[in-house]
């Protein structure tokens, strides 16, 4: 898996360094801080959601986690922790390489910095004015409502899970009650069903969560 990763990776232009265990992850980031960590979860000697808590505390470098595909309850526990995006082995070169342009792009132009209008597809979100339209329509949101499409557009493309959502919108007492959030996700993508394109904004992520596509299809 390393050495096929490092020859995708390094033959689409990256300089790549692999190595084959946490603790040796954690020290080459010590000593190079990489603009991007590809990890997977199956790490001989600590858990790789260990890896991913010990990297945020350090600092926001982007973190894409590879998981087997029942391994759901360990794609969340990482993505709770800060990692920002999981591909499922096995995985096609395509999907991996989006993924981490995607990151990258995230990282580089923070997406709620300088611009105060967030646009996708028919969606377009005023945050300074708490407006939303769809295709020129404006759409009436309860707080509640836009708190959750706020948490959605303040990370596009990044996969939200379930107890992450909860604590931001309705605050850490909330983290088990999971009713509440699809109920209001299913609300949501119901009130940004209106535009002409029927574009779809808010996707399941079977087992984890959801995400808001920032090129909406």
């Amino acid at each position: 898996m390393i050495r096929a990763i490092r020859t995708i990776l390094t033959g689409h232009g990256f300089d790549v360094e692999a190595v084959g265990t946490g603790q040796e992850a954690l020290d080459r980031y010590s000593a190079r801080r990489p603009d991007i960590i590809v990890l997977d979860l199956g790490l001989p000697d600590m858990g790789g959601v260990d890896v991913v808590r010990a990297v945020r505390a350090l600092d926001n470098t982007p973190i894409i986690v590879l998981s087997v595909r029942d391994a759901e309850r360990d794609k969340v526990a990482a993505l709770d922790v800060g990692a920002d995006d999981y591909v499922t082995k096995p995985f096609g070169v395509e999907e991996l390489l989006a993924r981490i342009r995607v990151a990258l792009r995230h990282a580089a132009h923070p997406v709620l910095g300088s611009e105060p209008v967030f646009r996708t597809a028919d969606l377009q979100v005023d945050v300074e004015l708490r407006r939303v339209s769809v295709g020129g329509t404006e759409v009436h949101l309860t707080p509640t409502e836009y708190d959750l499409l706020k948490a959605f557009i303040t990370h596009p493309d990044k996969v939200l899970t379930d107890r992450m959502l909860l604590q931001q919108v309705w605050g850490p007492e909330y983290t088990s009650e999971a009713h509440y959030l699809h109920v209001y996700v299913a609300r949501l993508r119901r009130k940004l069903s209106i535009g002409p394109s029927q574009a779809r904004y808010l996707v399941t992520e079977p087992g984890v969560g959801y995400r808001l596509l920032g090129e909406a299809t």
